[in-house]
This record gives structure tokens, C-alpha cells and sequence, in this order.
């Protein structure tokens, strides 16, 4: 089988660039000349073309008239303009009719090159120098992971594992083994980390900004000096979720600032979206407020009081500002409320879009989503052509057309579970997979961290002995009673609540808009 590139090249001076061909068949490549448009459609209706060289002005069909042909039965055949001419409209109808490169003779040959390079091995130069550059930096990442013992460090680390995760996630690579084995390192040393510093955090005083800190170190700054403020809290959005949605909101904010920051534990929602919103620790919410804090127990939903720990807040600091506050739960109410943020004249604005926790939860019970969304790499591709896709875009769209300043943030974030251990506990004890809150909880693995005086890292305690269990890694908690079964449905389904950098490490990201 002829494994050299076919090229297939019309321009009715032909003749002319016979130096053209000899030089690209010397490259090892198969050119096929033709002198006319019409000979040029029937070539491709003849036999297939890896990309096509078309001269704008040949007699009989334009080059335009053959590149709306030929795209109309191969729309996957790259095709490149070459003209005389150097009139925007020519350049801009062939744009529109999805061209994949426009040059301007006299072209070099090296120019030639390099659109093949660009169009027709752009993945394998693109697979072969990730695979490399992953290679040399490997080393680098072992160290980092290995001599990490600051919050700063590991938030390097999962940065840098986010980023290597996302680059080779669309190629052929022996690379992605390696790279998983290097993430199970880096959540064994971050999980020691937690376990060593998250009590010291609360008892010592000097913790680093986490969930209960956003509204008075970062918003409340903002709003003194006269800023309006839109914050956006999405439900369950890790880091790589922001950085597959981050070049759509580029189009109309300017980045200001990308952080990650730790969230509390539980890395659920009841906990650290509440912690946000009030500014205060849950147990602490549970104290000042205990019309305002739900019981683990309780079926009642546990964050039906955000607006309202959002005012206790502002009264608390003395902030006297008027503040609007939106739960988007569908497209149909976050078109309305787009069209209604033209009246807004509020300076603090609050949003909490729940699409991701949606689409996690729904993964976990149809078996059409775990199909859709069987690894990170799809779950990042749904997120993204969610937020292209649905009416959340235009939100944001309208937002920056505001001129409001935008603080994107997460409650937590999820991991892909896939280790089932063993728990026991009463009754009472919680659902959740990946923490467990009661009595006399015993935990057959030696990688959960156990809190047994919540109240030192400002957790509630449902009973006089209750305690905090939370699973590591990608461990999740299944009972002895019907284990198998439990341990067969939820492997390889997205949880939270947990200790691991997906979970608890997550972006705070502030932009201003463009004009």
C-alpha cells in the first residue's frame, strides 16, 4: 500500500511550476497536476487526496467555484488557495468557504512545506514532540513530587499534571501510563500532606485562603474600591474543566488573576459552598445560625440558604452593599435571567450554575452518560461543549458587556473513583462515598484520614462521639453487605467529598472585561 501523501495541484500555468513538483516528489511526496477546475473535481471523484493546492484565477471554473465543489463532496480535504491577487474580499470569500490556508505568489517552496507540515503532519510532529518534551520534564515532575512540603509546591504539581494530562489526552502515547502513575504519586504525597497540616491549618491560626475566605479576601476588597462585581460559583468544576472553557471566556475578559486554592473538608457541597457563602467554618454555621444549617440526616436539601448566609456575611463585615443572587439549575431560567441582567444595578452579584454537578450525579445513574463520559478526557469534552453550547455562554457574554468584573470559582471539585474499601459504621452514617460523618466508624484501609474531634477544624458533630472518615486517592467507601455489587456500580464514577487535588485544589479566577 502507497503510504506517501497524495497532493493534488490545479493552476492552469501547470507547466509552470514543474520545479514546484520535482522538489515536493524529492520530499517524498505524490503530486498529481492539473490545469483546470473542472479537471480538479474529477480528479477527487477519481481518487483520494490528503490535501489540495488550488489557483484562484484559472479560466473556465474560478478557484472559488472549484473549492465550493470540491468541499461540497470532501469536506474533509484541506485545501490551499494560491493567488495573484492580494484583494481582502477574494481573501475573505475564501476564508468563508473554510479554506485551510491562503498564500500569495510568487510562493517559495519552503512555503509549500510548510503548509503540508501544518495541514497534513501537524499530529504526528504535534504526537512526537509531546511525547518528547513529556519525556525530558518527566524527571523534573518525579523530583517535585517527591520533595514537595508546601500548599505552594503541590498546587505546582497538580498544575503541571493538569496541564500533561490535557496535552496528551488526544494522541497515541505510551506516555498517558506513565503520567497516571505520576498522578497516583502525587495524590499518595498530597494526601500525607493534608493529613499532616489540615488540623494545624485551624488549630495554629495561620491557614491559606480556603472556601470560608473568598467573600472577605477577595470579593469584599473589590467592592471597597468601587468595583461591581459579578461572582460565579459552578458546582463541582475542577481545573482542567476551567481550562478547557477558559479561550471561550478569553474572547470577551481579560484573565486578572488564575489561583488555585485548597477548599475545606468535606469536599462537598453542604460544607464548602455554605463555608463560602457565610464566610464561616460549618460548625460555626451551626452555632450562629442554626435555622440556616442542615443536618447530615435531614432530607431537606442542604443548600436552600445560600442568600441567605450571603446576607449574614455582608452584615457581619458591615458591609452595607445591595447584592442579587441567581441558582441557574436549567437553560430556560439562565436565558431569562441573561436577559434580565440589563437592570441590574446591584454592585454585588452572585451565581451558582449547577450543570457540572448535574452532569457528574447523572453519569453515576445512566448508562448512556458513563458511556459518554467514561474517562477525564470525555468529561472535559462534555463540559466543553456544554458551556458552547448552552445559553450559560451568552450569560457570561452579557456579563463582560456589562462591564462587570467576574470572579470564577467552585465549591470542589471530583475524581474518577475506582478502589472500593470497606467501612463500617451506624445507622446513621452518611451516603457519601467518599466521606463518611458518625458513630464508631471503622475503616478497613490505612490511606483514610479520620478526624475524631471535628470540632478543631470547625465541623459540626452530629453526636457526642461522631467522627469524619475520608477516603484518599481514588479509594471510594463501600458496607460489607452486598460489597461486590456496590464496588461493580460506582468503579469508574466521578465523587467528591474526599482528599485529593481534583478535589480540593480548584481555580479562584478574577477578569475584567474587554472593551
Amino acid at each position: 500500500m502507497n503510504s506517501r501523501k497524495q497532493i493534488l495541484w490545479a493552476d492552469d500555468e501547470i507547466q509552470m511550476l514543474q520545479p514546484y513538483l520535482i522538489f515536493l516528489r524529492e520530499k517524498g511526496y505524490d503530486v498529481t497536476p492539473v490545469c483546470s477546475g473542472t479537471d480538479a473535481i474529477d480528479a477527487c471523484k477519481e481518487q483520494s487526496f490528503d490535501i489540495v493546492f488550488l489557483d484562484e484565477q484559472m479560466p473556465g471554473l474560478s478557484g472559488l467555484e472549484t473549492l465550493q465543489e470540491i468541499k461540497r463532496e470532501h469536506p474533509q480535504i484541506p485545501i490551499v488557495m494560491i493567488t495573484k491577487s492580494e484583494e481582502e474580499h477574494i481573501m475573505e470569500q475564501a476564508i468563508g468557504q473554510h479554506i485551510a490556508d491562503y498564500l500569495i505568489k510568487p510562493v517559495h517552496p519552503n512555503q509549500i512545506l510548510l503548509c503540508l507540515k501544518k495541514h497534513i503532519h501537524s499530529r504526528e510532529i504535534v504526537e512526537e514532540e509531546t511525547n518528547k518534551n513529556y519525556r525530558e520534564e518527566f524527571s523534573d515532575i518525579s523530583y517535585m513530587i517527591s520533595t514537595a512540603g508546601t500548599l505552594e509546591e503541590f498546587i505546582a504539581i497538580h498544575r503541571t499534571l493538569v496541564k500533561w494530562d490535557m496535552l496528551l489526552q488526544d494522541i497515541q502515547s505510551p506516555m498517558k501510563e506513565i503520567l497516571t502513575q505520576q498522578r497516583k504519586e502525587a495524590e499518595t504525597a498530597w494526601a500525607k500532606f493534608v493529613m499532616r497540616n489540615y488540623e494545624n491549618w485551624f488549630t495554629s491560626g495561620e491557614r491559606p485562603l480556603m472556601s470560608p475566605d473568598i467573600f472577605s479576601r477577595v470579593l469584599f476588597p473589590m467592592l471597597d474600591r468601587g468595583e461591581k462585581v459579578f461572582f460565579v460559583v459552578i458546582d463541582n468544576f475542577r481545573l482542567d474543566q476551567w481550562k478547557v472553557i477558559q479561550p471561550l471566556l478569553a474572547e470577551f475578559f481579560t484573565i486578572e488573576d488564575e489561583a488555585v486554592y485548597p477548599t475545606i473538608l468535606p469536599t462537598a457541597t453542604q460544607y464548602a459552598r455554605n463555608a463560602i457563602f457565610s464566610g464561616l467554618m460549618p460548625w460555626k454555621i451551626q452555632q450562629m445560625w442554626p435555622d440556616l444549617w442542615v443536618e447530615e440526616e435531614s432530607d431537606e436539601g442542604k443548600n436552600l440558604n445560600e442568600k441567605e448566609l450571603i446576607r449574614t456575611q455582608l452584615d457581619r463585615y458591615l458591609k452595607r452593599y445591595d447584592f442579587s443572587y441567581y441558582k441557574i439549575n436549567n437553560s430556560d431560567f439562565c436565558e431569562k435571567i441573561t436577559g434580565q441582567l440589563k437592570q441590574l444595578r446591584t454592585p454585588l452579584n452572585v451565581a451558582v450554575i449547577n450543570f457540572i454537578d448535574m452532569l457528574s450525579h447523572s453519569r453515576t445513574d445512566s448508562k448512556m452518560m458513563r458511556e459518554l463520559c467514561n474517562n477525564e478526557s470525555a468529561y472535559r469534552s462534555l463540559t466543553l461543549s456544554w458551556f458552547r453550547h448552552s445559553p450559560t455562554l451568552a450569560f457570561f457574554r452579557m456579563i463582560a458587556r456589562l462591564g462587570y468584573k467576574l470572579v470564577l470559582t467552585t465549591d470542589h471539585g471530583t475524581i474518577r473513583v475506582s478502589d472500593p474499601v470497606q467501612i463500617v459504621g451506624d445507622k446513621n452514617t452518611n451516603t457519601n462515598l467518599r466521606y463518611k460523618v458518625g458513630k464508631a466508624l471503622v475503616c478497613q484501609s490505612k490511606n483514610c484520614f479520620e478526624i475524631t474531634r471535628p470540632k478543631q477544624v470547625g465541623l459540626p458533630s452530629p453526636n457526642v462521639s461522631s467522627s469524619y472518615v475520608f477516603c484518599t486517592g481514588n479509594d471510594f467507601f463501600a458496607y460489607p453487605n452486598n460489597f461486590n455489587y456496590y464496588a461493580q456500580f460506582y468503579r469508574d464514577t466521578f465523587q467528591h467529598g474526599g482528599i485529593s487535588m481534583e478535589e480540593m485544589l480548584v481555580p479562584l479566577v478574577t477578569m475584567t472585561p474587554k472593551p
